[in-house]
């Protein structure tokens, strides 16, 4: 799969990219956008706000399920850094708060 970066806002926690390449651009998509934002959450923490806008060929449909399939991965994806963000704090701090 090939990425392509399109913005990165480091004031405004912001971030997009296109997937231009690979398996996940089957049946009519040409490609797939992400925008990706972080904001901070009333309890100090964050929340992580993605949206994803799918570009087709033509007037090709995108089925729900590739849709839903691709939201379960990114949602694991995410699980699994938030997971090792929370374990290793230090690490994480260090090397990415001073940004």
């Amino acid at each position: 799969m090939t990425h392509r970066v399109d913005a990165i806002d480091k004031e405004n926690f912001t971030s997009s990219y296109t997937v231009i390449d690979g398996d996940v651009l089957s049946g009519g998509i040409e490609s797939i956008s992400h925008e990706l934002k972080v904001v901070a959450s009333p309890d100090g923490g964050c929340i992580y706000k993605k949206s994803s806008k799918y570009h087709t060929k033509d007037d090709a449909q995108v089925c729900e399920e590739h849709i839903k399939g691709g939201q379960e991965k990114g949602l694991a994806l995410f699980k699994a850094i938030e997971a090792y963000v929370s374990a290793h704090p230090d690490e994480y701090q260090a090397k990415y708060i001073a940004v």
